[in-house]
């Protein structure tokens, strides 16, 4: 192997007599560069999309949401809220309620959730820092906020006494009813901010407190449909989920962010897996040039090959020349274009010299992962290519 590799080494800064054997090489060369860099900087862009798609459902979303297995709500005791404080790994969690329930302002109709939040619900979620116009709302109090979305349906403002922003909900119980004016709850709220992410989040949400929501629907005090939890960095996902099931007896349903957006998960990482072999594809296209390159180094070599075969080295030792001479130059030319590739990343992230809009940098991340990812793609085919064309040294050939 020493041997094999010292010959293969010597052939890669080398220059051949033949000057159209090196434009092959200098091609096969550029190729595997091109292809390296490009590979990695598209992932890259993938990468920065996907970061900034979930960054929408990351500002509504928990780190984890226990809902009940059995039913719409579940009962919480004073005891289960002292456990749940003494797990290690929660930083903080927020009782909520959610039901979709019907909207009426100034003769338009929406139906959409309601969403009762008690007073922790700020330290769970980051929600507050997306109100686009007023505040957020106080506890114990008949104050909403909605979503840009639903803000724009109602073409409804503020703090509009005049025209209140009603929500109804039906009544629960059995039978028929006989007068229909007391099938529904009805409150009047006041909306006092507008928050908005997305388009489809804009119009998903109206937030209220805790107790208004449990009086609407006709719940006890510890009656809830929901916890929200946030979690300690680094903390232990499985071990957490593990012991909320311990205390709520197996009866609750835990998921964690990737649960909860689980069709937005599967498309963002179908589109990078998508790309990922579109772009590896371009790659084998180019590793043709490599195959062509060792083949022609090998007729090229014919004689030096000849010479050592007589001196006694075995054909598996010449094959092993140009297997490996095409394995470094598929490493050394992965190596040179992560570099290039890598630079141009962080120029991005520094620098955002390319914009989607006049304020909006096309977003790109940097990870280790993706170095991986090229690096291993790379070289996993140049040996592939490298192994194929040393094929071709046989002993008819030499003969």
């Amino acid at each position: 192997m020493n041997f094999s590799l010292y010959i293969a080494k010597r052939y890669i800064f080398s220059s051949s007599k033949n000057n159209a054997i090196n434009i092959i090489n200098r091609i096969a060369s550029m190729g595997i560069i091109v292809g390296a860099m490009a590979l990695f900087v598209v992932l890259s862009v993938f990468s920065g999309l996907k970061v900034f798609s979930l960054s929408f459902s990351n500002d509504i979303d928990p780190d984890l949401k226990a809902t009940s297995t059995l039913g719409k709500s579940f009962l919480i005791s004073p005891a289960q809220e002292t456990e749940i404080k003494n797990i290690e790994g929660i930083a903080s969690y927020s009782k909520i309620i959610e039901e979709r329930v019907l909207f009426t302002f100034d003769g338009k109709q929406e139906v959409t959730y309601l969403k009762g939040v008690d007073a922790d619900y700020n330290k769970v979620s980051t929600i507050k820092k997306t109100l686009y116009n007023g505040e957020w709302l106080k506890t114990n109090t008949y104050e909403v906020v909605v979503g840009y979305g639903i803000a724009n349906t109602f073409s409804m403002g503020l703090l509009d006494y005049n025209n209140s922003l009603e929500v109804l909900v039906p009544k629960p119980g059995k039978g028929a009813i006989e007068n229909p004016e007391d099938a529904f709850n009805e409150i009047a709220v006041i909306p006092v901010g507008i928050y908005a992410i997305s388009e489809d989040l804009d119009s998903k949400y109206v937030f209220a407190d805790l107790g208004l929501a449990q009086e609407l629907l006709e719940y006890k005090p510890n009656q809830i449909s929901g916890l929200e939890i946030k979690m300690v960095k680094d903390a232990d996902e499985k071990a957490i989920i593990s012991k909320l099931q311990t205390i709520f007896k197996n009866k609750i349903t835990v998921k964690n962010r990737a649960q909860l957006n689980e069709s937005l998960y599967k498309m963002l990482n179908t589109e990078n897996l998508a790309v990922y072999l579109i772009f590896t594809l371009v790659i084998v296209i180019a590793l043709f040039n490599l195959i062509g390159a060792l083949i022609m180094m090998i007729l090229d070599k014919k004689a030096n090959l000849k010479t050592l075969l007589n001196l006694g080295t075995e054909i598996k030792d010449l094959r092993k020349i140009f297997l490996l001479q095409g394995t470094l130059l598929s490493a050394f030319g992965g190596i040179i274009g992560l570099v290039l590739g890598i630079a141009i990343v962080l120029l991005q992230q520094h620098f955002e010299l390319i914009m989607i809009t006049p304020t909006l940098a096309y977003p790109v991340v940097f990870s280790i992962e993706n170095v991986l990812i090229v690096l291993a793609t790379i070289i996993t085919l140049g040996f592939i290519a490298s192994l194929i064309a040393s094929s071709r040294v046989s002993t008819k050939l030499l003969d």
